[in-house]
């Protein structure tokens, strides 16, 4: 069965894929879904001893992570396994992993390794801390990471001690920083005719995705708090309760607020000194918080919604997952997209959150099993049907 693109937008690449659980499957789910030919390389189940990283194949993390791509099994701690994995480096365009740092060295896949094979060959690279340094051979971990970067310390209603974030946020951040990273060698590729070795880890994507937070330490030396449901530094943003729920309310600059004061008529809040302008509202927080909350305890949340977004005020609801999959605006936006498994049927995934006009995207494979495309792999890399028969019954394959 020949390769059969996702998109036209990276069928011409070719990528193999070391990857386990989250971070590297997220950087690789960004190119197979965008089209690149992604050749997925797992140990062979009798090797795997029943406990495969990543979880249940056919559990919903799995599927989510691994569409549109193929599966070849390769145990790469055999001379054979590393020297079929070698030979298809010779016409790949990326290798992807998230080892260890000194993992693909003892392997001899390392960049040196690869780019003496193929010179051409991008490596991108994840890890918890860097390949480099006093952390460089510490296991990572997305909440390792969410701490150390600074993350769970502003997460959190005051006073309540760290909270982590609700998604592996670390590990997805360096998985989208690190296909990011891939795209541009790719382009630069086309000038120097170089491949080169990216590189990124949970906690370099955790002090990065800070942003703002972490600028107003770098330039001014102010060391940010848990704010709970208070935006820091936007007022009066936060959560509000109303006849029915909660909702969002973003009260963002002076021509907002005063929408805001009209849409609630409490004109007289406009000119009032405790609230006419930002630094005031920010010093009153607590006191206006309050008047709001009352005020919104009034109406329900979808009476509310309708309303501030009729005025110009950013307003909406706060959803359990099942509504927000329930929501007009997400269903036309087809964040839900079906797949059809030929192991467990029709299942619904996690669409792309990137439209483009000409080049579309769409999961034209569902997760595959282990070793599902060994055979077609390795007989369009060159190999014999005797050398695929004797590579099974040595588990080599």
């Amino acid at each position: 069965m020949p390769f059969d693109p996702a998109s036209k937008a990276l069928s011409r690449y070719t990528v193999l894929d070391l990857t386990r659980v989250r971070s590297g499957p997220t950087c690789v789910r960004q190119l197979a879904d965008w089209g690149a030919n992604v050749i997925k390389i797992e140990l062979p189940p009798a090797l795997e001893g029943g406990n495969a990283l990543g979880g249940n194949r056919h559990g919903p993390d799995f599927q989510n992570l691994h569409r549109n791509k193929r599966s070849l099994t390769l145990n790469l701690k055999d001379d054979d396994g590393i020297a079929i994995f070698k030979k298809l480096v010779e016409t790949a365009d990326v290798v992807v992993e998230n080892y260890r740092p000194d993992v693909k060295n003892r392997l001899g896949i390392d960049y040196e390794s690869l780019n003496a094979i193929n010179p051409k060959i991008i490596l991108g690279s994840i890890s918890g801390f860097g390949q480099d340094g006093p952390y460089a051979k510490r296991p990572g971990f997305d909440q390792i990471a969410q701490g150390m970067g600074g993350l769970m310390s502003i997460t959190g209603l005051p006073g309540q001690g760290p909270v982590r974030v609700g998604i592996p946020i670390a590990d997805l951040c360096a998985g989208m920083l690190c296909a990011q990273g891939i795209m541009i060698a790719l382009l630069e590729r086309e000038v120097s005719g170089k491949g080169q070795w990216v590189q990124t880890s949970l906690l370099q994507a955790m002090v990065f995705i800070l942003d703002f937070q972490a600028a107003r330490w770098t330039m001014s030396g102010e060391v940010p708090q848990q704010a709970g449901n208070n935006h820091p530094t936007s007022i009066p943003t936060g959560v509000f309760e109303t006849t029915d729920g909660f909702i969002n309310l973003a009260v963002a600059g002076n021509l907002i607020w005063r929408r805001f004061a009209k849409a609630v008529n409490r004109e007289d809040w406009i000119e009032n000194p405790d609230y006419k302008e930002a630094e005031a509202r920010s010093a009153n927080r607590d006191t206006l918080n309050a008047e709001i909350a009352e005020l919104l305890k009034t109406k329900s949340s979808e009476e509310w919604v309708e309303s501030m977004n009729a005025a110009g005020v950013p307003c909406g609801q706060i959803y359990t997952i099942d509504k927000t999959f329930a929501d007009p605006q997400v269903q036309h936006l087809e964040m839900k997209k079906t797949v059809h498994s030929n192991a467990i049927g029709d299942i619904d995934l996690v669409n792309q959150a990137i439209r483009m006009s000409r080049t579309p995207h769409d999961f034209v494979k569902a997760p595959p099993e282990a070793g599902e495309h060994s055979d077609e792999v390795l007989t369009d890399a060159g190999y014999s049907a005797d050398q695929i028969a004797d590579f099974k019954a040595r588990n080599v394959i």
